[in-house]
C-alpha cells in the first residue's frame, strides 16, 4: 500500500511553523488538520502543504517521516528561513 511523507506550513505571530506526518490520503489529512481534527500541535492555525513525497509502503513513509522530523535545515529551506548553500 502506498504511503505518503509531508510537510505542512503555517504563518504565525512568531515566525513560521512547519508540521512533519504521514498519510495514505494527503488531500483528506491536510482538510483534517485545517479543520481542527489533526494532530493536537496543528489545532487553530491555516496550513499549507509545503511537501509532498510518494513512498512504496506505509513503513517507508513512516520511516521517512522520522528522518525529516529530525532535519530542520530541510524543513526551513521549505518555509523561506535559510536558502541552501552552494559550495563550488
Amino acid at each position: 500500500m502506498t504511503g505518503f511523507v509531508y510537510v505542512i506550513g503555517a504563518s504565525t505571530r512568531r515566525g513560521r511553523r512547519t508540521y512533519v506526518g504521514w498519510t495514505l490520503d494527503p488531500e483528506r489529512r491536510l482538510a483534517q488538520h485545517n479543520s481542527g481534527t489533526g494532530a493536537r500541535s496543528t489545532r487553530g492555525l491555516s496550513w499549507e502543504l509545503l511537501y509532498l513525497e510518494k513512498l512504496d509502503t506505509r513503513a517507508a513513509a513512516m520511516s521517512r517521516e522520522w528522518h525529516l522530523k529530525r532535519d530542520r535545515r530541510f524543513r526551513k529551506q521549505l518555509t523561506g528561513q535559510i536558502t541552501a548553500r552552494h559550495e563550488n
